[in-house]
């Protein structure tokens, strides 16, 4: 069992990626998408052109929620995939966000941990995208910071700012968080830059990426897990 350096109080999580196997949900309207006009790609060409596209949207409209970035993404990854480019394509990529999936881990994990600790959603959705995710997950979360709240996006420390914000009301100090997500883009580097104990949860077992964009570089996290489930498990034993 690993042994935790701290008695944490509050967990905050990434979502997309981390809870919800948002691969999954990109793949699976994508592909069908690609069927209606007999275009044949693998799953790295899609997860990868997504990563680039959502990486471009970040640099041109960093204001924006990943939800409403899910349309110009669309967009671009058409553009080099040779999609069919058409707003109802895009609304529906965008849309297609409340069939993502919850991976498989997850409801249960939170569930358990919920008994012990503040459970926070900090994710780069808008408020409906998270609301429906919530719903997928069994609504785990006592608290949620979402994009459409701070007006930017993860990386920026404004997100984490917010939340921490939000918290001390409750009394919480940064020596009870720990983060909790899958992306070192998106998380990881600017979490633990900012004093957070940080845990990775390393969902894919494959080659690269995926669909999150690469980091500039690579953070070593205090704790490491492939999945929530393994570290509900390791924390709750320890506490």
């Amino acid at each position: 069992m690993m042994t935790f350096s701290r008695a944490y109080k509050i967990l905050t999580f990434d979502v997309i990626g981390t809870l919800i196997d948002f691969e999954t949900g990109i793949l699976n309207c994508i592909r069908a998408i690609a069927d209606n006009v007999a275009i044949e790609l693998t799953d790295r060409e899609i997860l990868e052109s997504f990563a680039q596209a959502e990486d471009a949207q970040h640099r041109l409209i960093p204001n924006m929620s990943f939800t409403q970035m899910l349309e110009p993404i669309y967009c671009d990854m058409a553009t080099t995939l040779e999609l069919p480019i058409a707003n109802d394509e895009a609304q529906r990529f965008r849309l297609s966000v409340v069939n993502w999936p919850a991976f498989p881990d997850s409801i249960d994990a939170l569930r358990r941990l919920k008994t012990s600790y503040r459970l926070v959603a900090l994710t780069n959705a808008d408020n409906w995208a998270l609301d429906h995710m919530a719903t997928t997950l069994g609504q785990p979360f006592h608290d949620a910071v979402t994009a459409s709240d701070v007006g930017c996006n993860k990386p920026d420390p404004q997100m984490f700012a917010y939340c921490r914000g939000r918290q001390s009301v409750h009394g919480f100090m940064l020596n009870d968080y720990l983060h909790v997500a899958q992306s070192q883009y998106h998380d990881i580097g600017v979490a633990k830059r900012l004093g957070y104990h940080v845990c990775l949860i390393e969902r894919r077992r494959r080659h690269g990426f995926g669909a999150t964009p690469i980091p500039q570089t690579i953070t070593t996290p205090h704790y490491h897990y492939s999945t929530l489930a393994e570290l509900a498990t390791n924390l709750l034993g320890s506490a």
